[in-house]
């Protein structure tokens, strides 16, 4: 059972989001919060899966309620989806900074929600359609010196992997493109977050293109 936490200051909003949460077999909701300070006092105390957290909140934002979040050793394992009606880029970077694990915007699809929280609350990122190009572009400025020898650690296959995820391909994806079963991806995945000491993939794509892995993208 996925826990989920709403954090939304209309509670229209959120009662919308628990009544679709709910009818779902695998999720149920554990707590509703106005605003960023809140979602972290009941992260604390529900330790939820998966936070719906939505940037623009009066008293404490979004963005400042990930950076608790995230702060908090004993929450780790939480895992923050951003909701927010705003299409731009600056949420979208700072969320992901903040160490949010996905952005998408409010008028998303229902099944997409559903899937994007079951995506995230399964250990992997997600951003809406269209901007994870642009993302990568701005987060990644390439270093002045780029030093290829931060992936010397690495396998050749775990290279390629860093590879396919920089290039915004899924696990099932890279698991299709390189013939191998699901279980070795993840396991490949996991070992050059752990080796690169990457918090994330959003992390591992920066160290890709930072570090000269790939090119510019």
């Amino acid at each position: 059972m996925i826990k989920v936490l709403i954090a939304d200051d209309q509670a229209l909003v959120r009662g919308g989001f628990r009544v679709l949460i709910d009818s779902e077999p695998d999720m149920t909701v554990v707590g509703e919060a106005g605003d960023g300070a809140a979602a972290a006092e009941l992260a604390r105390t529900e330790r939820p899966d998966v936070i719906l957290m939505d940037v623009q909140m009066p008293g404490v934002d979004g963005i400042e309620g990930i950076r608790r979040i995230t702060a908090d050793p004993a929450l780790s394992e939480v895992r923050i989806l951003v909701l927010t009606t705003f299409d731009e880029d600056e949420y979208a970077i700072e969320g992901l900074n903040a160490g949010a694990s996905g952005f998408l915007l409010k008028n998303t699809d229902p099944a997409q929600l559903l899937h994007g929280i079951r995506v995230v609350a399964g250990g992997e990122e997600l951003l809406a359609p269209g901007l994870t190009r642009r993302l990568i572009a701005r987060m990644t400025r390439p270093a002045r010196t780029p030093n290829h020898d931060v992936f010397a650690q690495l396998t050749t296959r775990e290279r390629e992997v860093v590879a396919l995820v920089a290039q915004g391909l899924s696990n099932e994806e890279i698991t299709r493109d390189l013939v191998i079963s699901p279980a070795t991806t993840k396991t490949h995945v996991s070992r050059a977050l752990a080796k690169l000491g990457a918090r994330d993939r959003a992390h591992l794509v920066a160290l890709a293109y930072q570090h000269g892995l790939l090119g510019a993208p």
